[in-house]
């Protein structure tokens, strides 16, 4: 009997590189060029936090000083005390994203496993204001938190309450929406089997559901963090002027905002400090971001 002949498999075989260009590296060179144009900036303004010159034109040659002063003026300016910025920030995003994680879940819990009068036209309505961007509510808002500070003064212009209240209120519509689609991907032969046994709602939504649906409660969290944190229009017009109030995007503007004295590099270690946080949690929730965002789109 004669022995078959193994063909050689063409995957294996070397390509030239002109057909290996064809077929496999223009998707290197596409994902080179998309790392170099999103790292720059980054990279740029790291090396513009380490350089003591006054202007941003003499950090054009990258790296070429190291020098720990500007992160020294920023740390120890008694007139911007960017500590206190940088706690009224974390104390801001993190409450407003918690909660936001918690009043989302349970509305996303009702919409999808409880069947009362008005629940479509609810998710409907959650929907449809999405639509209108929230610098339209600017002036409401603040005409709102004038006159209720005068009733309730924890509430009014100045306060962290306050801002919490209404990015709560702009951003639970979404959030809600998104868990709502990953809620309805779990089972529901699960909530029956836990009601035989005598299970209600909330022990069901916090000791079953909740947990099964952890990936989406990690990306709306995510998201909720990062968009606080960065947010600045509404931010300046609820929290006033007293700097003991101020978050980092609206302290950090004040080294850039003057036209005669500008810090660009304080700015540069501003910004770059105020990214830890970000950074941190963001490579700690990494595993469930891309679950959270698709399985309930697939839904």
């Amino acid at each position: 009997m004669s022995t078959p002949q193994i063909r050689p498999d063409r995957s294996t075989q070397k390509l030239g590189f002109g057909k290996w260009l064809a077929r496999v590296g223009w998707r290197h060179l596409v994902a080179i060029v998309a790392v170099v144009f999103a790292a720059f900036p980054l990279v740029y303004v790291l090396s513009a936090s380490l350089n003591p010159h006054g202007t941003l034109t003499g950090s054009n040659t990258l790296f070429t000083t190291f020098s720990l002063e500007n992160y020294q003026r920023l740390l120890s300016d008694p007139i911007r005390p960017y500590g206190r910025w940088y706690a009224n920030t974390l104390f801001i995003a993190g409450t407003t994203a918690v909660v936001t994680v918690l009043l989302g879940a349970m509305a996303a819990y009702a919409f999808s496993r409880l069947r009362f009068k008005g629940r479509r036209p609810g998710l409907m309505s959650l929907l449809l204001i999405q639509m209108f961007p929230q610098l339209l509510m600017v002036v409401a808002i603040f005409l709102l938190l004038s006159a209720l500070g005068d009733v309730i003064p924890a509430l009014g212009i100045g306060s962290s309450i306050a801002l919490i209240l209404v990015y709560l209120g702009g951003a639970l519509g979404t959030n809600t929406y998104l868990m709502y689609g990953f809620f309805n991907t779990v089972p529901m032969a699960l909530d029956e089997a836990a009601k035989v046994d005598g299970a209600g709602h909330a022990r069901i939504f916090f000791t079953i559901i909740l947990r099964l649906v952890a990936p989406i409660l990690a990306v709306v969290g995510l998201l909720s963090f990062v968009a606080t944190f960065n947010e600045y229009v509404v931010a300046s017009v609820v929290l006033g002027n007293d700097p003991n109030h101020n978050t980092l995007a609206i302290g950090l503007y004040q080294y850039v905002s003057s036209e005669f004295n500008t810090y660009w590099q304080v700015f540069a270690a501003g910004a770059v400090l105020a990214a830890l946080p970000v950074l941190v949690l963001f490579l700690w929730l990494q595993k469930y971001i891309v679950s959270g965002l698709t399985v309930g789109a697939v839904k």
